[in-house]
């Protein structure tokens, strides 16, 4: 076999939503699609596993884990006759280009088949299989690789497909765990997947605040179980109810040995005489639907394969924004490197960030010298999933650095009113997987109680103040440093950090919460559709929240496969809605007989969600009937999403880290002064770069009337909704509020899901 594990092929969330993005932007671009059913299996047996696939092929999968079209594991072909063979059955069905979706051993597999593509259509012209004409007509075979893996483990791109959905499994696990542990002074040892790469016990070790931590890449350092003993003790000491130790199956000590999560029980029980249990989460992790970022992160699915020049063999990467393609053959030798020296991952620049950020919080102290410098930290505006998560790491590090660290309570309101207490550690324990806000929020801004403000914050000496929140938190920090001129109390260090499921705060790409309010709005949407199963010819329009900005209605749209979203940002017209009910129309003449309309809250004046209701009622009369859903609230609920946790808690630690560098700058005679741009900042995550962007040159790029950014990087995501929905736009030019356009190929395709 040319790879120890090159017959593999696994099945994970997110491959149904590649598998139709590939399809459909395929059909869209005019060329032929071939689903390729048990994966190499069905490859090199050819016959009914290789079948042409037109639109309906892949009509309401998105939401499906697992895959439709199967896998298989296949060792035929590992072989050279085996690669022969498939070889032949693409010949066959004149495919030339060819998109692999798996791991580690499906992408081995798909450069080994590249490699040898010359070699093998030499054999099959010299066994008379093929002639010299149809060799040169498929002389070039291009191959882009969609990674899912749930590791996390491959080099050259920053998220795999299925890696999202494992953490999301995960979290819940942990959290009905925690339940118990609380309540029975329990140890608990989880040990999840992670052979050679610790990503999925990092990420959520730190999303759930584990007590310790075992990952390939860092093996303990000797006498690491007097260390783990003696931290749990501490824990336990100081009246916690319950200690988390996560264990990659992969992990190992500094000699090589491997540490099994049995042990580490042992270990426990034996030292320490804790109530221990293990739970090992296995194939679990690898189960249930996909989350919305999975179902969103592949995209258009690298539709354009093959269609100009490029590597040969690509594994294309898919980020938030743009996926630039990375050679195949690059990143399997940086993947072999790492694995044999189980280095940091050279590809994924955040992971040696997170376990520091992990160790400064799990590991670190409270300072033993108090610092001169006194912070502040309150919630402001709607409460968002994660802000809990950012508080904590926020009192946390705080501490470590030696400040004195007051929360205050229901936003600027309760600052005016003097709602201020110190904090210490265990003041904040459990409040990572707690959505809402536990310090309270209220949208009241500083204008309507300056003076009071600047009275609490001469009171209690506060010289940084970190505001989470949304909108009115970015507004609200503006109205002080404007008022600085007039009160030199506010010539101190302010930070937002954004927190928000609207996702309309300037100075950053995603805010916390807008994540977790994707997946309870997609979460509805599926079963939404799902109670239409059994109901022909029936649509659903359905209104979420977000203000004037489109960005929880358009992901959402993407992630559960609408067929409209509207948006204030994308001007519609009557004769686009007029468009839109001809195309359900058409929809529901096919086998899928039913229709998801998602409309923005404040979208149009005039166009309300019972406009649209009464619209598409009228004149889809004796076609189709129609629902409606108004989501709400419960798009605020629930527990923050592994992301909103890890990110509020990176968010957290960095400003803290961030206002600690300014107060030193600015700090002179035993006082704070700072009336510079750069003392009031919001940070945020700008083209995957954590990023301090100060108020007042935010102000330039911000339509306070609609409390929204100028511009939006996710309005490019629009085009791809109208796509993989099959409306004939351009694939080269897109004028926002226009449906007219005519793709380069008139396609005679039928509508669906």
């Amino acid at each position: 076999a040319p790879h120890s594990r090159g017959h593999f092929r696994v099945t994970l969330w997110g491959m149904n939503a590649a598998v139709r993005a590939v399809t459909r932007m395929g059909i869209y671009v005019g060329a032929k699609v071939f689903l390729i059913y048990e994966g190499y299996e069905g490859l090199v047996e050819g016959g009914d596993n290789i079948k042409q696939a037109n639109w309906l092929s892949v009509s309401n999968i998105i939401q499906l884990g697992g895959t439709v079209i199967g896998s298989a594991r296949c060792k035929a072909f590992t072989t050279r006759a085996g690669r022969l063979r498939a070889a032949r059955n693409l010949v066959e069905h004149g495919i030339t280009n060819l998109c692999v979706i798996g791991g580690d051993g499906s992408l081995t597999g798909a450069d080994i088949f590249r490699s040898e593509w010359g070699e093998l259509l030499e054999e099959l012209v010299q066994d008379g299989q093929i002639s010299e004409e149809v060799a040169q007509e498929n002389s070039r075979l291009n191959i882009v690789g969609l990674v899912g893996s749930i590791d996390n483990d491959f080099c050259g791109t920053d998220m795999t497909i299925g890696t999202d959905s494992a953490l999301h499994r995960i979290m819940e696990v942990i959290d009905a765990i925690t339940t118990t542990a609380q309540s029975h002074q329990r140890t608990f040892v989880l040990e999840v997947m992670g052979r050679h790469c610790g990503y999925l016990a990092l990420v959520s070790g730190l999303a759930s605040g584990a007590d310790w931590l075992f990952i390939p890449e860092s093996p303990p350092e000797d006498g690491w179980e007097d260390l783990m003993c003696e931290r749990l003790g501490e824990t336990r000491s100081r009246g916690s109810r319950l200690n988390i130790i996560i264990i990659a199956e992969g992990a190992i000590d500094r000699s090589g040995k491997p540490i099994s999560s049995n042990y580490v029980k042992d270990l426990v029980v034996q030292r320490l005489g804790f109530d221990t249990r293990v739970t090992v989460l296995g194939h679990v992790q690898r189960g249930g639907t996909p989350s919305a970022f999975d179902r969103v992160l592949v995209g258009f699915g690298r539709g354009d394969t093959g269609r100009g020049g490029g590597q040969p063999a690509e594994r294309s990467r898919q980020l938030g924004h743009p996926a630039p393609a990375f050679p195949l053959p690059v990143a399997k030798d940086l993947l072999a490197e790492r694995r044999l020296r189980q280095a940091w991952p050279r590809c994924a620049r955040s992971f040696e960030n997170n376990w520091n950020i992990y160790k400064l919080l799990a590991h670190q102290k409270p300072a033993q010298e108090k610092s001169p410098f006194s912070l502040a930290i309150l919630n402001v505006g709607a409460p968002a999933a994660g802000m809990n998560a950012a508080v904590r790491s926020a009192v946390r590090i705080s501490i470590c650095q030696g400040h004195t660290i007051y929360a205050v309570s229901d936003g600027f309101e309760g600052l005016a009113k003097g709602q201020i207490r110190e904090v210490g550690w265990h003041d904040v324990a459990g409040w990572l997987g707690r959505g809402g806000s536990m310090l309270g929020t209220k949208r009241t801004l500083p204008k309507t109680c300056m003076e009071k403000i600047v009275e609490n914050v001469r009171k209690f000496n506060i010289q940084g103040l970190l505001v989470i929140g949304g909108f009115e938190a970015y507004e609200g920090v503006l109205q002080l440093v404007e008022a600085r001129g007039q009160y030199e109390e506010l010539c101190i260090i302010m930070c937002v950090i954004p927190a928000t499921i609207s996702n309309n705060v300037p100075g950053t790409d995603f805010s916390l919460g807008s994540d977790t309010a994707v997946n309870a709005a997609m979460e509805s949407c599926d079963r939404i559709k799902q109670s239409a199963s059994g109901t022909k010819r029936r649509v659903f329009i359905v209104e979420t929240m977000g203000g004037y900005c489109g960005y929880l209605s358009t992901v959402t749209g993407i992630a559960v496969g609408a067929d409209a979203a509207y948006v204030y940002e994308d001007p519609f017209t009557i004769h686009d809605l007029k468009a839109n009910v001809e195309h359900l129309t058409d929809k529901m003449k096919t086998d899928i007989q039913r229709g998801l309309v998602l409309r923005n809250e404040k979208c149009h004046e005039h166009y309300t969600t019972e406009f649209l209701y009464n619209l598409y009622s009228s004149e889809g009369k004796g076609i189709f009937d129609c629902r409606i859903n108004v989501l709400g609230h419960l798009q605020q609920g629930g527990a923050p999403t592994p992301f909103d946790r890890n990110y509020g808690t990176k968010l957290g630690v960095k400003a803290v880290l961030w206002m600690s560098e300014k107060l030193e700058e600015v700090y002179c005679k035993g006082r704070v002064f700072a009336n510079s741009d750069d003392s009031a900042c919001v940070i945020g995550l700008r083209k995957k770069v954590v990023a301090f962007s100060p108020v007042t040159e935010l102000k330039k790029v911000t339509d306070f009337e609609h409390r929204l950014p100028q511009e939006q990087w996710w309005l490019n995501l629009r085009l791809m909704l109208k796509m993989l929905a099959n409306y004939q736009i351009s694939l080269t030019e897109y004028i926002s509020g226009k449906m007219e356009h005519v793709t380069r190929r008139t396609l005679s395709i039928e509508k669906g899901f």
